[in-house]
């Protein structure tokens, strides 16, 4: 896994592997109205049931037919209230729906799109869907400017470099976010607007072959505070003689001081597992030079075969700091998950892909539509 700051990274890479992806993920935090929301563009969607099924195929030479990452593509959008899930949409689709460029920061996907201005350095989001499973309308308006950005660059070096090209760009370490989230019922007309007002992140990852083949699992969070900003990000890899990568990013809001750990001993403890969820720490301890990063997974806000989202709590303990009750966003990721059929199928239920006929995708949606009548 390479990790890179460089801004040029962040342009589309037109991936072309069969298995490869891409993806483009924003989020942001409004802690004094309860509300948080990630949106993520794909080109090649990574945990598609369809995409990895199709590659198997290609791969076991059931068909000659090689899987394009484009014909894959996706969006999806995540709206939380005070820790309980208000909109969770994910849908997929052919290279038509998707567009790009290989000279301009900026993706669309059907309606949905971001851009970027290099001389502000703010990405402009516009959002506009249709959620009829959920019988909803979905309009916003995002503008991240960026606070500050760093400078960091590391390669992966097992197997002496020799290894798939894995990349995660950190974009944003940090980003201040206004605007406005319409949500319209279809069966009345009535609107419900939320204005926004947050802090934001955004990064950017890439791989040329499926990250199950290479990635075990692996940690990610970022929390704001009136202190320090903090970004932690830790992967496994499918070959135990691979080493781990860890990193710890922490921004001194004081001094204006960014810090970069790369050699960071990490535990986990307190483990959980569920049907759908995959075995998972919740709690982490990240030790470094005359340092300690405490996390634990205080929510789980969504939660799916492969993967879980977390409201977590930090607390950090430096030389002459101990600070607790550091609140952010955290991610587990199981892509080994991947690998199941059974799980493969109980997937479909959360992605509306453009021209298929999905059951579980019904009963699901079905299920949480009356779930939110019920909690009205």
């Amino acid at each position: 896994m390479n990790i890179t700051t460089k801004l040029d990274q962040e342009l589309w890479h037109e991936m072309q592997e069969p298995g490869a992806y891409e993806w483009w993920y924003f989020d942001a935090e409004d802690k004094e109205n309860g509300f948080s929301f990630v949106l993520i563009w794909f080109s090649g969607f990574p945990f598609s049931p369809y995409y990895t099924s199709h590659y198997e195929k290609w791969k076991n030479r059931s068909t000659t037919d090689a899987p394009f990452p484009s014909n894959y593509s996706g969006f999806s959008f995540q709206l939380y209230e005070n820790g309980r899930e208000i909109i969770n949409f994910i849908r997929e689709g052919r290279n038509e729906l998707f567009e790009s460029n290989l000279t301009d920061t900026g993706v669309r996907f059907e309606k949905n799109r971001f851009i970027h201005d290099p001389l502000r350095d703010e990405y402009t989001l516009d959002i506009d869907f249709s959620f009829p499973a959920r019988h909803k309308e979905v309009k916003a308006t995002f503008l991240f400017k960026s606070c500050r950005r760093i400078v960091y660059e590391k390669k992966d070096t097992n197997n002496n470099g020799k290894v798939p090209l894995h990349q995660w760009l950190l974009s944003v370490p940090r980003a201040n976010v206004e605007g406005t989230i319409a949500i319209t019922e279809q069966s009345d007309g009535s609107v419900r607007t939320i204005p926004v007002k947050a802090k934001g992140y955004h990064d950017h990852n890439l791989g040329a072959v499926p990250m199950q083949e290479y990635i075990s699992r692996w940690y990610w969070g970022r929390a704001f505070s009136t202190h320090f900003d903090i970004i932690y990000y830790v992967v496994f890899f499918k070959n135990n003689d691979y080493q781990p990568l860890s990193l710890l990013v922490l921004h001194d809001n004081v001094s204006d001081a960014f810090t970069v750990y790369d050699t960071v001993r990490f535990h986990e403890s307190n483990f959980r597992r569920g049907l759908f969820s995959p075995l998972h720490s919740r709690d982490l301890h990240l030790h470094f030079e005359h340092a300690s990063l405490k996390i634990h997974h205080d929510t789980v806000l969504d939660a799916g075969p492969f993967y879980l989202r977390f409201a977590s709590s930090i607390s950090l303990k430096t030389r002459d700091k101990h600070i607790e009750e550091i609140t952010g966003i955290s991610e587990f990721l199981n892509p080994l998950r991947l690998e199941s059929r059974f799980m493969r199928f109980f997937t479909r239920s959360r992605i509306w892909r453009d021209g298929e006929q999905s059951i579980m995708y019904g009963i699901y949606n079905s299920f949480k539509r009356s779930f939110d009548w019920n909690n009205r």
